[in-house]
């Protein structure tokens, strides 16, 4: 038995993964998003700490047989080390050991790695799970991109996941769409999450209005024919096409999954997405990408964070 946890800015779900699938979760309310913009970096810091490890021992509670637990988490991950350098996300939290304080807690191995690099992998693992698939169909290389709080992106070549030497292969939330445009929390300006994530169509929404509103909140707005929250959403796609077909011009992958909170908004955004990112594309890729939304019901994370442990076993 492995545990798989995704991180995100609001929540942990904790997955229990037997024989390749999931065969129990939970989720937690874990604002930690506004547990490090409210106390001390130390004090945020030991909070997350207790929360994550008192979710772990509540499944632990139900599952006592668990080996090894991974832990997709969003940010910077050294991959030797799996420090926790940097979470944009999640201000303060600056070169702090996740893996070695939960495994002394707890009393497993744990392994720590970029959230949506665990979510590329448990997409990857998901789609070539089974015997109906063929080894001629079988899929190889993909790139995910997690529309969240912020944007994450995770890349799988040759059938492995790859974060690069320092960790940060696939950082396409900051990758920079508005020169000089908004502040960023990795510190730079007019990184694509500042407009495509949920936090970028909040703020564009704040821009237009002068009001500030949840997302969810916008896309039902957006659906109803408001004009400024679908110019929040139509800009969030702009800005996601042209990052994706930066991207593709380096790497000439066919297969780009969309998952995410903000990816059940994808109405909103897919018209003036795919205007955009094939006007982007170099001509001869036109039409020779396919972009599809994740199916995997968020549970692409915990499938990557848990198959990823199992290497802590060996």
């Amino acid at each position: 038995m492995l545990m798989g946890i995704d991180v995100g800015g609001t929540n942990l779900r904790l997955g229990i993964l037997g024989d390749g699938l999931v065969i129990d979760d939970m989720r937690f309310q874990a604002n930690f998003s506004e547990i490090c913009k409210n106390n001390p970096a130390d004090v945020a810091w030991h909070k997350i700490l207790e929360v994550t490890a008192n979710a772990i021992n509540e499944m632990l509670k139900k599952h006592p047989d668990v080996s090894a637990i991974g832990i997709g988490f969003p940010g910077f991950i050294e991959p030797n080390t799996q420090l926790i350098l940097q979470s944009p996300n999640l201000p303060g939290l600056l070169n702090v050991d996740l893996s070695a304080a939960l495994s002394a807690i707890i009393k497993l191995p744990v392994l720590v790695e970029n959230d949506a690099l665990v979510a590329a992998y448990g997409e990857f693992c998901s789609l070539n799970s089974g015997d109906k698939v063929s080894t001629m169909v079988r899929v190889q290389d993909l790139i995910y991109v997690g529309l969240g709080t912020g944007v994450g992106g995770g890349l799988i070549l040759n059938g492995q996941p790859f974060g690069g030497r320092h960790g940060m292969a696939m950082e396409i939330g900051h990758m920079i769409t508005v020169p000089n445009g908004r502040l960023c929390g990795c510190g730079n300006h007019g990184c694509m999450e500042q407009y495509a994530s949920a936090t970028g169509v909040s703020l564009s929404y704040q821009d237009f209005t002068g009001k500030t509103l949840m997302v969810d909140a916008i896309a039902s707005l957006a659906r109803a024919g408001d004009i400024n929250a679908i110019k929040a959403y139509e800009l969030a796609g702009v800005n996601l096409a042209i990052a994706i077909a930066n991207i593709i011009k380096v790497l000439d992958i066919h297969l780009i999954l969309i998952g995410g909170g903000m990816s059940h908004a994808w109405d909103l955004m897919a018209d003036i997405f795919d205007t955009t990112l094939n006007a982007a594309l170099i001509p001869v890729l036109r039409g020779e990408i396919e972009v599809k939304i994740s199916n995997s019901s968020d549970q692409a994370g915990i499938i990557g964070a848990a198959i990823l442990s199992s290497t802590l076993t060996n």
